[in-house]
């Protein structure tokens, strides 16, 4: 007897956005955001260099496929991430989009000009939630991280640059285990005081749980006011999704996401891949939040670039619909 295969199509698995407002929970928003940072956090711990081209046709099949925020780069120096050496070339060669906005991820001073400089509008920065994280990161301590922080901040408003600001590693560290709340908040508002255009709180080590993301943004939110709170996550003890769900119950509406679950912080032993794009988008779905993406286009992206490596990458969507 033929066993039947059975249908994994993108009708069984995505439920249509516009079908489930009477079953989306009123505590939840009815739209969400990723911030597609797998171009950046996605390729900095490959050890296969991936050529500019193709770089360039993974962001024409993001905007195709509806990803309005995506973060491209790191202006950081080539041997500290081989990966992103190719930073300025690759942000020449960018299509100008109507509404689409590309970022940069920068370290310090000279990392500013260098996004400036090659047309980058929007950056991305942070401190280290411990002394040991910010050694190892960004060889100093927390207090002239901040500083440091500071003259950055000034540096991108000067040029007319969004700026994105926030705490690394906010829910615990490899390092130094759990990190007071306290702590973070502290330096929270220090970043808000700097008058910086959104909030990240990053998970770079995966060690938060709903609970922790929770109390996090009860604490945070009144503070941060109308400047958005951006949740960085990474699925290193498969909490990802677990985290998205309770962010968004307490109102947070941006997430950075990489295609396939790629990713990991090259200066954090561990730390290993974001919360995938697909996975992401399609529990936003399945939860009647709209997206603006076409989850089939993504999983797309995972499946050719999962290809590319010869490996399986972490996600799970991509290899379930569209195909």
């Amino acid at each position: 007897m033929r066993t039947r295969t059975p249908d994994i199509s993108v009708n069984h698995l995505q439920t249509n956005e516009s079908a489930l407002p009477s079953q989306r929970n009123s505590s939840l928003p009815g739209r969400a955001e990723i911030i597609e940072v797998g171009l950046r956090d996605g390729l900095q711990t490959l050890d296969t260099i991936v050529p500019l081209q193709r770089k360039i046709a993974i962001v024409e099949k993001l905007i195709a496929a509806g990803v309005e925020q995506i973060q491209v780069t790191s202006f950081v120096h080539p041997k500290r991430v081989p990966q992103m050496a190719d930073a300025e070339a690759f942000c020449a060669m960018l299509p100008e989009t109507a509404g689409v906005t590309y970022s940069a991820l920068v370290l310090n001073l000279r990392g500013v000009e260098r996004a400036e400089l090659a047309g980058i509008r929007a950056v991305d920065m942070g401190v280290a939630s411990t002394e040991s994280l910010s050694r190892r990161n960004a060889n100093c301590s927390v207090a002239d991280g901040l500083a440091r922080l500071s003259a950055m901040v000034e540096r991108a408003r000067r040029a007319g640059m969004r700026v994105r600001a926030g705490v690394q590693s906010a829910f615990g560290c490899a390092y130094e285990g759990g990190v007071p709340r306290e702590r973070v908040v502290g330096l929270i508002e220090h970043i808000l005081n700097l008058g910086v255009d959104e909030l990240t709180l990053a998970d770079s080590t995966g060690m938060a749980n709903p609970l922790q993301i929770e109390e996090m943004i009860s604490a945070i939110s009144p503070l941060a006011g109308d400047c958005p709170i951006v949740l960085h996550l990474h699925d290193t003890r498969g909490m990802g999704l677990a985290n998205v769900y309770a962010a968004l119950r307490c109102g947070v509406v941006r997430f950075d996401t990489a295609f396939g679950g790629l990713g990991g912080c090259p200066f954090i032993d561990g730390a290993t891949g974001n919360i995938a794009s697909e996975d992401t988008l399609y529990l936003m779905h399945q939860l009647g939040i709209e997206t603006g993406v076409d989850l089939n286009a993504l999983a797309a992206i995972s499946r050719d670039f999962e290809s590319f490596l010869g490996r399986p990458l972490p996600a799970k969507l991509h290899r379930l619909i569209g195909r």
